[in-house]
């Protein structure tokens, strides 16, 4: 009965038959076509498991024990180290992809930091860990990975409106710094929401309270948030057909509009609006928030590390940009 090359470790029996081929002289390629085995796999085995340059059956497979039981000891999230380091940015909201690239990015060319993300994950919804709810700690808080679906937007008339599709190549490629995405975030009953604006290049958010969704209102959110940057920081905007934006020609920076039921055209507000629904999520009352404790999320939020931006943190590359500007940079953003 042939065995398949793959996924099928090396057995003692097959350890014996190398250890008696190699005595006999025959080569490692031979043996590999006899076993049904791949060259390289002989080779590995050989060379991993062989003593002072020589192969031995029982030496090899006592090896191959240990190194079994060691990895069954070793710790599910690598080391303590890592573990604490895991679990304290877990518990700040941090994503696994954003905790594993953060270490690599704090600490090159040092593997003993270095975790995959999908370890983490592993651990998370391991059945050992079920009782902890570790799930509760990631931005989604699934029971259960799923893949994520983006919402619709509501159509409205809004007069004077310029399409998304009029909008330079230089704001799709994300290649200019300035050019920003816009939404609204919604509180209980409608009553009360938050203005979002965030930076395409950078992912830098920003955000205003806003008591509720008239044009006027909103106006008066994008006026405070811009009003505070320098002038090569505001290049554009882009939103949805919300009725919030209808005062759209008294922003005073160029506005695009999506195509109606299209929020994927704006994906990266999307993205950080899910961010601060972590905080203040579905069905809360944003009338009982101050702007205080709203800026404390969006500062949160800016200083976590994302992978689009080599696990840098929005706030450190929206102040880079700033200072390529050569403008100065505002005291709280």
């Amino acid at each position: 009965m042939r065995m398949s090359k793959q996924h099928i470790k090396i057995q003692p029996q097959e350890r014996d038959l190398i250890a008696l081929w190699i005595a006999r002289s025959i080569s490692k390629r031979e043996i590999a076509r006899r076993l049904n085995r791949s060259d390289s796999s002989i080779r590995a085995e050989i060379a991993r498991n062989s003593f002072n340059g020589h192969y031995v059956a029982i030496h090899a497979q006592a090896l191959t024990n240990k190194r079994s039981v060691s990895a069954k000891q070793r710790h599910s999230l690598k080391n303590k180290s890592v573990y604490k380091y895991v679990m304290k940015k877990l518990r700040s909201g941090w994503s696994p992809e954003q905790i594993a690239g953060r270490l690599r990015l704090k600490h090159p060319n040092n593997p003993y930091w270095y975790i995959h993300h999908e370890t983490i994950y592993r651990f998370i919804y391991n059945r050992d860990n079920k009782e902890k709810k570790l799930w509760e700690y990631l931005p989604c808080k699934h029971k259960k990975r799923r893949i994520k679906f983006g919402r619709s937007v509501r159509r409205s008339r809004i007069p004077d409106t310029v399409s998304i599709h009029e909008r330079p190549e230089e704001i799709e490629g994300r290649l200019v710094f300035g050019h920003w995405e816009g939404d609204s975030v919604v509180g209980k009953y409608h009553k009360s929401g938050i203005h979002t604006e965030v930076e395409r290049k950078t992912r830098f958010l920003k955000a205003k309270l806003i008591r509720d969704f008239t044009g006027k209102e909103t106006q008066r959110a994008q006026h405070q948030i811009f009003n505070q940057l320098p002038t090569k920081a505001k290049k554009s905007t882009t939103v949805d057909n919300g009725k919030e934006f209808t005062n759209h020609k008294q922003f005073n920076l160029p506005v695009y509009f999506c195509d109606p039921y299209s929020s994927w055209q704006k994906a990266t507000n999307e993205n950080t609006n899910g961010l601060i629904r972590r905080y203040l999520p579905k069905k809360t009352d944003f009338r009982g928030i101050t702007q205080q404790e709203l800026d404390d999320i969006v500062e949160e939020i800016n200083n976590r590390p994302r992978k689009c931006l080599g696990y840098n943190t929005p706030k450190e590359i929206f102040e880079k940009e700033i200072l390529i500007t050569g403008e100065r940079i505002p005291s709280r953003m």
